[in-house]
């Protein structure tokens, strides 16, 4: 099941101003709006608890300088195309430096998290109190809906549709009130596998239209659900060697993506559908369950296809 609110007659209905682009015919390219991201330096950074897999035998072993070296690459190949905003550090929530999980954003919405694990829910306030000083209309579910933001809620490229993971940290329950909120098509997906506990693990929508995902990860329905909303040419199936170097956990900002490692064939493949790819290791983070795209948060994510649309008929061009 699918939760939509019309959102896609909507788009047939919309004036763009230009006849000739329409969800049907339009050929998705590279936006020319520079992308903004939310981070957080790793100032607090370890890992201090267990509370997925890769955290086990990891808890106090991370390499506060290694990290801060690794962040800091990241933070300068992101900002060589892009814009980064950051979150200041707090002592005593050592993952607020993923802040993917912090909440969702669509348009000026953003839908905060409500960490299921209570070792994340101090995170919570902080937050909340970013997004509503940098002028957002926060919104938030249920107190009783556990939901983790962009781990689990991902924008899809190519239509006006989110991608909800849930299995092991977002509920199911969240997918309405979510389709509701953003006025966007969700689309759930079933997590299995405990090593990939968030969508952001093992899927990943490219702005090309592509979307990158490991199989194994999914239950056999989701699968399915993916197959058929996904077009064989625009799925990048990726092995469990690359799903366990975090590949799918990856930051796409126009014709660049970057992650923690890939191998030559996914870069290859990937270099053949017009993407460089920045391989910048993230191997310390990896010990609490995090690469790339766990260590930011788009702020700018277009309302709608129609807005994607607009921008890209105006000038194709690599972000930033």
């Amino acid at each position: 099941m699918n939760y939509s609110l019309g959102a896609m007659h909507q788009f047939a209905q919309a004036n763009m101003g230009n006849s000739e682009v329409t969800k049907d015919n339009f050929v998705p390219s590279f936006s020319i709006k520079k992308s903004t991201y939310l981070m957080c330096a790793p100032d607090h950074f370890e890992v201090s608890y267990v509370i997925n897999p890769w955290m086990a035998g990891n808890v106090a072993h991370a390499d506060h300088t290694i990290a801060q070296q690794q962040w800091n690459v990241l933070v300068s190949e992101i900002s060589s195309i892009a814009n980064v905003q950051r979150i200041n550090a707090k002592v005593g929530v050592p993952d607020l430096v993923f802040t993917a999980n912090g909440g969702v954003v669509r348009g000026n919405k953003v839908v905060l998290s409500r960490f299921r694990h209570v070792e994340r829910q101090a995170e919570e306030i902080h937050f909340e109190q970013w997004f509503t000083a940098h002028g957002f209309e926060v919104l938030k579910l249920a107190p009783d809906l556990p939901f983790e933001g962009a781990g689990d809620a991902l924008l899809d490229r190519h239509d006006d549709l989110m991608w909800f993971g849930h299995g092991h940290r977002s509920d199911l329950a969240c997918a309405e009130p979510l389709a509701r909120m953003l006025e966007v098509e969700v689309q759930p997906l079933r997590l299995v596998d405990p090593r990939f506990y968030h969508l952001d693990t093992c899927f990943c929508p490219l702005e090309g239209g592509e979307v990158m995902y490991f199989p194994d990860a999914f239950d056999a329905a989701s699968q399915a659900v993916i197959a058929d909303r996904v077009p064989a040419h625009r799925r990048v199936i990726v092995s469990a060697e690359d799903a366990l170097d975090f590949a799918c956990n990856s930051v796409n900002c126009g014709a660049h993506i970057f992650l923690n490692r890939a191998s030559k064939a996914l870069v290859s493949s990937l270099v053949q559908r017009g993407y460089t790819v920045h391989q910048t290791p993230l191997t310390e983070f990896l010990k609490a369950g995090g690469a790339a795209k766990c260590l930011t948060l788009k702020l700018n994510e277009p309302v709608s296809m129609v807005e994607q649309m607009t921008l890209a008929s105006e000038k194709p061009a690599i972000c930033g």
